[in-house]
């Protein structure tokens, strides 16, 4: 598992602001709230930026704990040395009131190999008032 200190840029990129004046957030302000703290993110949109910081900071438990419990694995696998290069959210949308759809491009670097992106359509569900991560699309 690894650190991040709350000031640092948050992995997932979200920024604030528009345009040249957009500076991004805070990692303590932006997933770090729901790393760290255990609170839940409000939307689907936020709650894949905060599975994309998890990813990048080894986080199982959180990943584990924010996956639908019909689709959540036994465990998560993290690829030694892979650095993450970035997220671009293309798209959100809600598909009901306990729905919703969110398309990224996430990408990474093997440490033995060309640098990848996974593009992906993922689903979500809201239960008991927590965003849960269903599964995916890849494009």
């Amino acid at each position: 598992m690894k650190t991040l200190a709350a000031s640092a840029p948050c992995p997932c990129g979200r920024r604030s602001g528009q345009g040249k004046a957009a500076k991004p957030l805070a990692y303590g302000g932006c997933c770090g709230r729901w790393l760290e703290a255990g609170a839940s993110p409000p939307d689907a949109e936020s709650l894949m930026r905060s599975r994309y910081s998890a990813f990048v900071l080894e986080r199982e438990t959180y990943l584990l704990r924010s996956w639908a419990a019909g689709q959540r694995p036994a465990g998560v696998a993290f690829e030694p040395g892979v650095k993450w290069l970035g997220l671009d959210v293309r798209s959100h949308q809600s598909t009901s009131d306990t729905t919703a759809e969110v398309e990224f491009v996430a990408r990474q670097k093997p440490l033995n190999g060309p640098a990848v992106r996974l593009h992906e359509r993922s689903r979500f569900v809201l239960e008991a008032g927590n965003w849960l991560y269903v599964d995916g699309d890849p494009h």
